[in-house]
């Protein structure tokens, strides 16, 4: 089998690997739950190509994700549930519901104009989705009740917290000003400092899951991701250690060579050189 362009050959390949007796051993014990981690994994990969600008590595970790996004289809066939083309017609039909000033009669939109649409459509398509389970006879969507239903739990954390309050933002529950959630960060250190004087394990974690929610809401007032901050910071921490790194080495030592005063002279070096450069 040659590869190809076509994504029929695509489909073509995911359902000789699935063949019972012909198939793939290690694709034909997967199913959905076991692939999912695998799913979350390319997708995050698609973003550190993107971060890095490696175009070469994006297109490949696109063909990656393509290819979850098939192996779930094909396992839903398989099932009798749905096909890789019923995959690609619901999110046609989503897309062209959604953008009625593009598709439809409803042009010349401003941006906040279209956001309030999309809302709105999003919503009627939600309560279609529970009005058909519940004509079917299946369980309702209990990760959609309430005002903040339909924010996945597999979220990061820091996205997931983001979303919370943005959504709660939309109904007045918000602090108005960035300055106030500035204050309430304040606030919730003080608690974890309080907590840590008990010694009170529980009790601490929440209090500091209180600060990063702060913390998070405060990136939402300046229209930052937070998870997009904290891989900048988690690689900026990995530049600036491996320059002390370096340093020790071109001293003929080791890390564990050096003192903590030592590897803080080095990093603030390290720092210094960064923002001069």
């Amino acid at each position: 089998m040659k590869p190809s362009s076509d994504i029929a050959r695509l489909l073509e390949i995911m359902a000789a690997l699935r063949t019972p007796e012909t198939g793939c051993p290690w694709d034909l014990e997967q199913d959905f739950p076991s692939i999912a981690p695998y799913t979350l994994e390319e997708a995050y990969e698609v973003v550190d190509a993107i971060e890095r600008g490696d175009l070469a590595d994006l297109r490949d970790e696109l063909g990656d994700l393509l290819l979850q996004v098939v192996f779930h289809a094909r396992m839903a066939e398989e099932q009798g549930a749905f096909a890789f083309p019923d995959v690609v017609e619901a999110i046609t039909r989503k897309l062209i519901r959604r953008h009625p000033h593009v598709f439809g009669e409803s042009g010349n939109l401003a941006p906040e104009q279209v956001k309030t649409l999309w809302d709105a459509i999003k919503r009627e398509e939600k309560a279609e989705r529970r009005a058909a389970r519940e004509g079917m006879g299946l369980p309702s969507e209990t990760h959609e009740a309430g005002f903040l239903g339909g924010i996945p739990t597999v979220l990061p954390a820091l996205t997931r917290a983001q979303k919370l309050t943005a959504k709660a933002a939309k109904v007045g529950f918000d602090w108005p000003d960035a300055n106030q959630v500035i204050d309430k960060i304040h606030e919730e250190l003080e608690e974890v400092k309080d907590a840590s004087s008990t010694g009170n394990r529980d009790r601490i974690e929440d209090e500091i899951g209180d600060l990063l929610f702060s913390v998070t809401n405060l990136a939402r007032h300046f229209g930052i991701d937070p998870e997009t901050a904290l891989r900048r910071t988690n690689a900026k921490f990995e530049r600036r250690f491996g320059a002390v790194e370096q340093a020790l080495e071109e001293q003929g030592r080791r890390l564990n060579d050096a003192s903590l005063e030592e590897m803080e002279e080095l990093w603030v070096r390290a720092k210094t050189a960064e923002r001069e450069g």
